[in-house]
């Protein structure tokens, strides 16, 4: 592969990634659920509402 199309991979893998977490997002918004994240080394629930 030359380093374009390896750039361009990873702009794809980048843009499906984001894509993942908005719908994860607005799933969870919808059903009025939380998220498990890590933040600065510890789990944490985000209830719904606490989502950007």
């Amino acid at each position: 592969m030359s380093e374009l199309e390896i750039e361009q991979m990873q702009e794809k893998i980048d843009a499906g990634i984001l894509l993942a977490q908005q719908r994860l997002k607005e799933k969870v918004k919808k059903e009025d659920g939380e998220l498990v994240v890590m933040r600065d080394g510890k789990i944490t629930h985000l209830k719904a509402d606490d989502i950007e």
